[in-house]
């Protein structure tokens, strides 16, 4: 399968209108798709033992997308056959009442990976960029100082202040992928009333799976600006969420 058309390289405008959710490229089924799947686990395997024995580079990977997309089953499945003594995953959800008392960087910088490790942030500082502004009330939790809050140029400073981070990082040896995981509205309600009716995953549903649904075509728009602002030493790949 010929992974370039999912591919943002650095610096690529984007418009997720180009991608399509339901893309399964050569895949028609499961079974196909699973074959390959534990091809890629075994050759990940063998590049995670190099990485660990050279110690010298570290691995970051950055899992974003809309609500239902399956971020946990991507990086549980994708994952499998990484040793676990060299990886470490952090799920990113409403910051604590400590992390409010730091900069918005401070929670995601002392969870980055050490040299020769895999780190797989599920979430990252990208919610800063999304969610917070498609509910910019987010921001009077975060202790900002007024005069701040009150700049016009709030957005463009958290953009060029990821892009200075992730330089800052990747000349210092750690390499950053990120994945952004797509699905339609139709499809993110037709999970949700599975999350309602299927009895194992009720535990998966909460109120507000209803209230952010209600924002999905915000973030949509939304999604366009940081990763184009914000891919300048990183390539994103736009994966389509659509169950085989």
């Amino acid at each position: 399968m010929n992974h370039d058309s999912l591919i943002v390289q650095a610096g690529e405008r984007v418009k997720l209108k180009d991608y399509d959710p339901g893309f399964t490229g050569k895949f028609k089924n499961k079974e196909g798709a699973q074959a390959k799947l534990q091809e890629d686990v075994q050759r990940l395997a063998r590049y995670q033992d190099i990485l660990y024995a050279q110690s010298t580079y570290a691995l970051l990977l950055i899992f974003q997308a809309m609500d239902a997309a399956g971020k946990d089953g991507a990086i549980k499945h994708v994952m499998t056959g990484v040793n676990p003594q060299g990886c470490d995953v952090h799920s990113f959800k409403a910051p604590s009442s400590e992390e409010l008392n730091h900069d918005y960087l401070w929670r995601t910088t002392k969870a980055l990976p050490e040299r020769g490790r895999i780190g797989i942030f599920n979430r990252s500082y990208y919610e800063e960029t999304l969610v917070v502004r498609v509910h910019p009330e987010l921001l009077q939790t975060q202790r900002i100082p007024k005069e701040l809050l009150k700049d016009k140029q709030l957005w463009k400073h958290r953009f060029e202040d990821i892009n200075n981070f992730e330089r800052y990082l990747t000349r210092n040896g750690i390499v950053i992928l990120k994945f952004f995981l797509n699905v339609s509205k139709e499809e993110q309600k037709r999970r949700f009333l599975a999350r309602i009716n299927t009895a194992e995953k009720n535990w998966k549903f909460s109120s507000g799976d209803v209230r952010q649904g209600e924002h999905h075509q915000k973030k949509v728009e939304r999604i366009k600006r940081p990763s184009e602002k914000t891919c300048k030493h990183s390539s994103t790949v736009i994966r389509c969420a659509r169950n085989l």
